[in-house]
Order: structure tokens, then sequence, then C-alpha cells
């Protein structure tokens, strides 16, 4: 899908994060003035910007930036956008960390070390007055523009799917889909939840969308089969960790073999190397196994594995618009 598509208000931006076509954001038209869904991080705030105003707007008509959750690939220029004088809605769990980024700093740091910097680019606070926590089905209006949030756990406790019309803005509980490619569900450590994901799973079908904007990455049109495809792949591929994670192999020794593995199932759908790599660069592999690894391990060992509010059962809530 090439940056720049529309479905009605909705546009996509493509942030170009180490490639075209990996990492986005929304642009939505409203009566009240643009509002965006999404950041992309801080490292690619040029590239934002600069699509912003393709668009024919300045950064400082954005008022209203809504994230799907605290990743950094997802809400990490939301504090440059908070500075511009936008307000940012999030899920209740997340708010604190963009207010106090430095558990969320810290984490990264652990994991990328002196790449940081140079993909994520910087983290710094929010004023707490410039952060709205959304709550599960809460709708905010602009004129007759209405945005509704679901919360959504299952890849992050504190990921809520947006609903605007007859799309919804799936952020990464809804997979990543590289063109017309299977849908692939990202699995990074800590909060992996399979019970909670197919419970959203469930909640986003309820919604019956026409459209679904994943934001790795464009606007997909064939509505509930793009679930079917998420589905279907969240339990083969972690079916497959909990396999070999059995066998007593360390984590870090599946990793090549996990490459290996998801290179052959996007393979046999078709894709061509480079659609192979644009996955990879969007979802890699080895956060998938450390994420998977760790659920197989606290269900093992009986762990409680929850989500924030508690495991969601029911359809999308009444006040949807």
């Amino acid at each position: 899908m090439n940056h720049g598509d529309s479905q009605g208000p909705v546009t996509l931006l493509d942030l170009h994060f180490q490639m075209e076509g990996t990492v986005g954001a929304f642009l939505v038209r409203t009566a009240e003035g643009p509002i965006l869904v999404e950041t992309g991080p801080e490292s690619l705030f040029d590239h934002l910007e600069a699509e912003v105003q393709a668009q024919g707007f300045a950064l400082e008509d954005i008022r209203h930036v809504f994230v799907t959750h605290i990743h950094l690939d997802h809400a990490g220029a939301a504090w440059r956008l908070a500075r511009h004088g936008a307000r940012i809605y999030v899920h209740p769990v997340g708010a604190p960390h963009l207010a106090d980024p430095s558990k969320l700093l810290g984490s990264a740091q652990r994991i990328y070390g002196e790449a940081m910097e140079r993909l994520w680019g910087r983290l710094e606070p929010i004023p707490s007055d410039r952060i709205t926590a959304l709550e599960d089905g809460q709708v905010v209006a602009f004129g007759d523009t209405a945005i509704q949030a679901i919360h959504t756990p299952g890849h992050a406790i504190h990921h809520i799917t947006y609903r605007l019309d007859d799309g919804l803005f799936t952020g990464d509980v809804g997979g990543i889909r590289i063109g017309h490619g299977p849908v692939i569900p990202p699995f990074p450590p800590p909060d992996i939840d399979l019970e909670a994901w197919s419970d959203s799973i469930a909640r986003m079908r309820a919604a019956h969308p026409t459209f679904i904007y994943p934001t790795h990455f464009g606007i997909k049109r064939d509505g509930l089969a793009h679930f079917d495809s998420l589905e279907e792949n969240l339990h083969r591929i972690a079916d497959w960790v909990r396999d070999q994670a059995a066998t007593g192999t360390s984590e870090e020794a599946l990793v090549p073999p996990f490459q290996v593995f998801m290179h052959d199932l996007l393979a046999g759908q078709g894709l061509p190397e480079s659609a192979i790599d644009e996955y990879e660069t969007a979802d890699p592999a080895f956060m998938s196994v450390y994420g998977l690894a760790r659920y197989w391990k606290k269900r093992a060992l009986g762990m409680p594995i929850t989500s924030a509010g508690g495991p969601r059962t029911g359809p999308v809530p009444k006040e949807a618009p």
C-alpha cells in the first residue's frame, strides 16, 4: 500500500522506518481540524512532519493524537506533538508511562543498547494535563467524527483499538500485514497473553469493520477476512515456539530456527524476499521468541497471566458510534 493512500477522511502516512511501507501513522480529517492516530518513533519525527505538511497541514494544526499503545514505534513521538500543543489519548495503564517514561526508556535501552537512539530517538515526559486516559467504550467526538476506544489486550496490556465509522485502527493486536501478505501477530515481551488476544480478536470482529488500518502497514479493505489470517497465525506461531521451547532449547538458540520458520511461512504464501524483509523489519524475529517463551514459561509454572482490567469477554461496547 502506498503512502498517501486514503479511505474517506483517513490518510495513511508512511514514516519510512528503515524502508518504505513498515511503520505508518494516520491523519484523520474532521470538521474541527486534523487528528492523528499513532506517531511513530521520535527518530522519524522529521518524516512525520513532512508527511503532515504534504497533506496541507502544520504540526500545530494537530490538536489531538490517539496512540494504540505506548511501544516506541507507535507512541515514541507523542511528547513532541504534545509540545506542539496536542492532547495525547492513551490507555489508562499507559498514561503514567507517558508522563514519566523512565521505566519505558530503561526497558528499551536494555534491549537495544547503543542502537536505542538511532532506532527510536529520544523520550521525554508529557505533562499530565496533556494526557487523556480512555476507558473501554469511551467515545471522543470532533464535530460529526467520533472515535471510540476498545480495550484490546493480548499484545500489550495497555493496547486500545480505535473505531471510526466502519474502520478499525488496530495497532499491533490486529497484526502486521505488508501489502497483500498474511497477517502476522507480533509477540514482544513482557505482556503477551494469548487468551486475552483471542478475546480481543473476537471484540474486533464484533465491530464488523469494512476497513482495517494496521500501523504495520496500510489500509486494508477485506474486512473480517483479515482476522481469519491473524487467528490462524496466532496459534501456528505460538505453538511452534511452545513445542521448540519444550525441548529445552534456550531462547537465544531458538532465534535462528524461528527466523527460518517465519521465512518459510511467508515464502509459502508466495511473498518475494523483499516483502519478507519488510516483515522482519516491522516485526524482528528475536522479539517474538522472547515474548512467547516468557508466556509459555509462565503457563508451565502456573503463574497467572492477566491483562489490564482482566480479560474482556463482551462484544464491542453499546456506545459504539
